[in-house]
């Protein structure tokens, strides 16, 4: 082995043992993690065991705890048994905890018990960074992404996937009855070994209707027709009207413009953006704390409800809109190509004709008027482009000329969409890397919300440590 490096003998003894801090550097990132949570006020933030018990043995320091999951967050180590290992053999986390290894029980339940402290906690990392003047523009991008739950798709139901399988199950019964009678016509052993088992499938099968036939009148009585069998609460986000897709959970992110920072997050149980806009707004906004906030979206955000929602609460929205005119598919003329004048409150058609108002009417909670000019349509050439009924009617909401002005702007802001997808998109793409692509540990709404406030705290964690280096980040945090 000459002319090689060589390693410390194993059975060498040393009369000064070395100190464990001196396996530390000092900008490893573990002393933020360190100095992160010394600085918290645990008992503010509703943590429990942080006034220890009179009796009875010892408890570990919630402290300490919080340290260990935020390290294993940082370090794709999520899960309380690898937590456990990692505390025996890690030296850094020998360094961070004391060289205290906590059972994976008492890890698991630290995370389970003190959900929304740590959902506090992870707040309490934005109001730093706003502290530190990290949130240099008032603009912050918003989208949303499914993750996984624990639970399969066959242990999803609704109303749609429990019909097919009924009628998958009765499809089977009736051919193994079929076989059944086959079989019978014959005598041998082993057409009565099959006969046998022919029997078995079908009380297996017709225990399985039962079963359907139970979960089909437990899915018309949830509220949003479906049942979730592993984890209650995850819901299937699907693509499509089929009640199919991955099971899991809507994770919302709030991601501002100078350092792509997630400043506010939501966990939702449907797969739409669409109510989304206005909250997550009002939740970046408040973390900012800026007065007028400019928001980017994708068009699943539209909504004219939610863009009037952020109007009133000084947001800007950028937000395309959705084009779904039945009239442009089929090749005639859309809403678009009418101009709407507001001083006459008339729309002028391709045509040239003018379209006054002749009735209001209230659909779904929202005032709508409806404009139209039979006479002009009567003997107008392009009627044939333009509608296949009597006369073309358009519809105004009462507060559309929102609509209008988030048109004028986004006509204005055509790279609004790219600096979007710049923002927004790799941060999810980041956590879903440090999960290993894999779905959440945790079932229920609650203990999600808990696992995705762990995994934003360490992104954030790590973008300012790559922004302002770990020596300055200790410092602030001290200060």
């Amino acid at each position: 082995m000459s002319r090689f490096v060589q390693g410390a003998d194993r059975q060498q003894q040393t009369l000064l043992p070395e100190c464990l801090d001196d396996y530390v550097a000092e900008d490893n990132p573990v002393r933020v993690v360190d100095v992160f949570v010394d600085e918290l006020d645990l008992r503010g933030l509703c943590f429990e065991g942080v006034t220890p018990a009179a009796t009875g043995r010892p408890a570990y320091h919630p402290a300490m705890l919080l340290k260990l999951y935020v390290y294993g967050y940082l370090n794709k180590v999520q899960s309380s048994r690898r937590l456990e290992r990692e505390a025996q053999r890690n030296v850094e986390l020998m360094w961070l905890t004391g060289r205290l290894v906590p059972d994976h029980k008492t890890i698991a339940d630290f995370r389970r018990e003190n959900g929304p402290a740590i959902q506090v906690a992870c707040a309490q990392f934005v109001v730093l960074c706003r502290q530190l003047g990290l949130f240099g523009t008032a603009l912050v991008a918003i989208d949303g992404s499914k993750f996984k739950a624990v639970n399969t798709r066959d242990r999803n139901f609704t109303a749609y996937k429990v019909k097919r399988r009924i009628e998958q199950v009765a499809e089977h019964i009736a051919g193994y009855l079929q076989d059944l009678d086959t079989a019978d016509r014959q005598e041998s052993e082993a057409t009565e070994a099959r006969s046998g088992r022919l029997v078995e499938k079908i009380d297996r099968l017709r225990t399985q209707m039962a079963m359907l036939k139970a979960m089909e009148a437990e899915v018309e009585a949830s509220p949003d027709g479906q049942v979730s069998l592993t984890d209650p609460d995850a819901r299937a986000m699907a693509t499509s009207g089929r009640g199919s897709g991955m099971v899991g959970y809507n994770v919302q992110s709030a991601v501002e413009g100078e350092h792509h920072l997630i400043v506010a997050h939501e966990v939702v149980m449907t797969g739409s953006d669409r109510e989304q806009l206005a909250s997550m707004a009002g939740k970046a906004k408040d973390a900012m704390g800026v007065e007028a906030l400019d928001v980017l979206a994708d068009r699943g955000y539209f909504s004219g409800e939610e863009i009037l929602a952020c109007e009133a609460m000084g947001v800007t929205p950028y937000v395309p809109k959705p084009q779904t005119s039945g009239a442009k598919a089929a090749g005639r003329f859309g809403k678009q190509d009418f101009v709407y004048l507001p001083d006459q409150d008339v729309y002028r058609c391709p045509a040239g004709a003018l379209l006054p108002r002749h009735m209001t009417t209230v659909e779904k909670g929202m005032t709508l008027h409806r404009y139209w000019d039979r006479a002009s349509c009567t003997g107008c050439s392009l009627k044939s482009q333009c509608t296949p009924s009597i006369e073309r009617r358009v519809t105004r909401w009462e507060h559309e000329a929102v609509i209008d002005a988030l048109q004028a702007r986004m006509d204005l802001a055509p790279r609004a969409m790219r600096i979007r997808r710049r923002l927004v998109e790799h941060p999810f793409g980041t956590i879903k890397a440090w999960m290993g692509h894999t779905h959440f540990l945790m079932k229920r709404l609650p203990n999600v919300k808990t696992e995705i406030s762990l995994h934003i705290l360490a992104y954030n964690m790590k973008r300012v440590m790559a922004v302002l280096g770990t020596k300055p980040l200790i410092e602030a945090i001290r200060a």
